[in-house]
């Protein structure tokens, strides 16, 4: 038998100034998603509430329950109007918003003396594929100082540790609009995307994170 290809798929929660979170409906709906190329995939969906302490307790959990392969991360970014792609986790953190429980980071900085860590290459392919739904798309250096960046920052440390152990080999993240909350409904911008294209552009940024992932892992496997 051919071992399952395992992708962690996440979202979070809803956090001060944001009730409603789109990627929750996002995951959901991407981690449901039969497609004869994921007959030997295994999906997880799993929601992070938008707290440094839940990133930092539920990532090592999931790795260790899950064995993801490779991880996709979806944040909201409210005030682009398009989709991005990280490129880059930074090593910054803001001491200015406190997280959903109202926790204030003390010092601006993730690691001591570090530079900003990149996804890697497949970042673009990713991006190629999205675009060819015909959605807004864009690639970003910028991932924000606040949970999304800290755990794009903490995935790809996982990734690090997975060259030299049976951790994900891929790991990217993904910033989304906001998008009405029901399908048919309008937040009164015409070119707003819509949740059907949200997730037209999710499951296209998913298989090619599969198709990537397989053959990461093949090489890996071989190395």
């Amino acid at each position: 038998m051919t071992a399952l290809l395992r992708i962690l798929v996440t979202g979070f929660g809803p956090f001060p100034g944001a009730p409603f979170n789109p990627t929750m409906a996002l995951v959901a709906r991407l981690v449901r998603l039969r497609r004869p190329a994921l007959d030997d995939v295994e999906l997880t969906g799993h929601i992070f509430p938008v707290t440094y302490r839940a990133v930092d307790q539920q990532l090592p959990k999931l790795q260790k329950r899950h064995r993801p392969d490779a991880l996709l991360m979806f944040g909201l970014a409210s005030r682009t109007p398009y989709v991005r792609i990280e490129t880059r986790a930074r090593n910054t953190v803001t001491t200015l918003w406190p997280d959903a429980e109202h926790t204030r980071v003390r010092k601006g900085s993730i690691v001591p003396d570090a530079d900003a860590m990149m996804f890697g290459p497949h970042t673009a392919k990713l991006l190629r594929a999205a675009r060819g739904t015909g959605v807004d798309v864009r690639a970003s250096r910028n991932a924000g100082s606040y949970l999304c960046n800290y755990l794009s920052w903490r995935a790809i440390e996982a990734t690090g540790e997975g060259k030299i152990s049976d951790g994900p080999v891929l790991a990217s993240f993904v910033h989304v609009p906001l998008v009405a909350r029901e399908r048919g409904s309008k937040l009164g911008d015409p070119h707003r995307i819509t949740p059907e294209q949200l997730v037209d552009a999710g499951e296209a940024i998913l298989m090619e994170m599969v198709k990537l992932a397989r053959r990461a892992v093949r090489e890996r496997q071989a190395a």
